[in-house]
This record gives C-alpha cells, structure tokens and sequence, in this order.
C-alpha cells in the first residue's frame, strides 16, 4: 500500500466520482481506477459501490477514510517535526475542550496562542469528554482538557486543577457564600443528560451523601441550561468558572459546594501512541501557562494542582 494510493482514495471518497477526482488530483481517470481497485484487492473489500451517479462509500470504506486521514496526518507531522526542530513553532494544531472547560477558556487561550505562536493555526473542538478521548486516540486531536486523573493506558494525563462545582440559580435567589449539598434536596434543577461527565459527577457525589434531586429537565446545551435558569425554571450546578461573567452581571447567583466530592480535576491529556511536534508542545505549554494565569487571578476559580504549584 502506498501513500498515494490514500491520497488518491481520499480524493475519490471526497469528489463522489472518478471523473471529479481525476480532475482535482490531476491524474488520468484509468490510472485512477487501477489504484482504486489495487487497493481494494490488497484489503479484500469494497471500498466504493459503483454506479452511474458515482461512487458512494461501503461501510468499509467509511472505516478505511478515517483511518486513511489519520495515516495522512502522521505523515506530515512527522515531515513538520523534522522540518520545524530548528525553527519557531508552525503549523495547526487540534485542542479539544469540554463544553463547560470551552465557556470560560476558549478565548483566553485562542488570544494567547495569537499573540504568542502566531504561526500556529490553532484549531478547537468543542465536545463531550467521552468523544475527545475517542477521537486524541484516533489522532483527530492533539491534545485535549478533560476531567479526572484515573489511570488510562491510552493517554498521558497532567493534572492542572481543582476546579469547584457551584450551586447556580437565578438572580433573585439568596444563596449564602457556600453551600452544604445537603441543601439542594428536593430542590428543582436542570441539569445535562446523565451520560455528560458533569451529571455523573454530580450524580455520584448526591448517592454518596444519601440525596436525591429534583431534576424537572435536563438540556444538553449548557448555555441553554443557563438560559432556563436565568428565567426561572429552576437551579443548576456547573463549574464556577462557566458562569463567571453571569454572575458578574447579576444575571445568576452562584454559591461553591463545601463538599470535597463536589471538586472536578481538570487535566491536559496527549495520546501514548502520537509523538508531539514542536508546534502541539508549544500549544501543551501555553495552555498551562494560561490556565495557570487564569486560577491565580481568580479568573478561573479552583485550586492548581500543575506545574509549579
């Protein structure tokens, strides 16, 4: 199999047909037929069903894409690690975020890496902690903040911070500067699904201590949980840090849990298999220097656990 033979693949899987693909990869159609199906050979499938439309994907087909990608993108990470050693970091680079990590990161780090690497392109996914750690293992992402600091053969975690779950209502609720989490018993709140890594989290920590919510919904747009609480609906519990600047604008209260089992860790994780590359190393260090700077200034409420503590 040759890298060719993935490009041309790819190319044939994106145009939708031999004569687009021809056209775009400035390869003869015949040409690009025989590698098309040498490489179906050599897999012993079908990678395209033919007709006279085009050609659309077979189930294994759409495995191979994403596995072709990734090859691709090895390739020429290591042709830009080599390239790069003796030069300033460039290139892109794939950071994934949480939901609720993305509320009151994104920006801060998106202008730091601007100011600071301006030859990187730095590129963000926002998504539920369960894909990111899929998709750093299929090498879609670089590198990804995520929650708790459990052994993972798949991944290196570096703890960053304990970060502090709050009780979070709508402006007219008084709501002392913490709270026991015996008090929200019976309470009414929105909260996410409980697949989201915040709900098992909270759901843990209410079975531990014996206590069950009122859950009257749960929405899996954190903004739209925010939303629902600035208008009444009920309470909610989310990471201190998401809600900053509603609170700030008394447009929600907010008051941190007393209870230990209420503090999320927050770590940046690379996959084991993926070796880094000068730009992906610059970004790892600016997003810890970043986050560093937030929690020390209050701008990230919580306790740093990373480097340098």
């Amino acid at each position: 199999m040759e890298l060719r033979q993935l490009r041309y693949f790819i190319g044939v899987a994106e145009a939708g047909s031999l004569l687009k693909a021809s056209a775009s990869l400035h390869v003869a159609q015949p040409a690009l037929g025989q590698q098309i199906a040498s490489l179906e050979d050599e897999l012993g499938a079908r990678l395209f069903e033919r007709s006279s439309r085009g050609m659309a994907l077979t189930e294994a087909g759409r495995t191979f894409l994403e596995h072709a990608r990734v090859v691709l993108a090895d390739v020429e990470r290591a042709k830009g690690a080599v390239r790069d050693l003796a030069s300033v970091p460039r290139g892109e680079v794939t950071l994934g975020l949480t939901t609720t990590v993305a509320l009151a990161a994104t920006v801060p780090i998106v202008q730091a890496c601007r100011a600071r690497l301006p030859q990187v392109r730095l590129r963000v996914v926002e998504a539920y902690s369960g894909f990111l750690r899929e998709w750093l293992q299929a090498g879609r992402l670089d590198l990804a903040i995520l929650y708790g600091d459990n052994a993972d053969a798949a991944l290196v975690k570096r703890p960053l911070l304990d970060e502090q779950l709050a009780w979070v209502a709508g402006p007219e609720v008084r709501l002392p500067s913490r709270v026991r989490l015996a008090r929200a018993a019976g309470q009414q709140f929105v909260l996410p699904g409980r697949e989201h890594g915040l709900r098992r989290i909270v759901d843990e920590a209410c079975e531990g201590a014996g206590i069950e919510l009122d859950v009257i919904a749960e929405i899996e747009s954190l903004p739209n949980v925010k939303r629902a609480v600035e208008s009444g609906v009920g309470s909610t519990i989310l990471p201190l840090a998401s809600v900053a600047q509603e609170v700030a604008d008394g447009r929600l209260a907010a008051a941190p849990f007393t209870e230990a089992s209420m503090l999320r860790r927050v770590v940046l994780a690379t996959s084991v298999t993926r070796p880094a590359t000068t730009a992906s190393a610059a970004v790892h260090a600016l997003v810890t220097e970043e986050l560093r700077r937030m929690v020390d200034s209050g701008a990230w409420p919580g306790r740093w656990v990373g480097p340098g503590r």
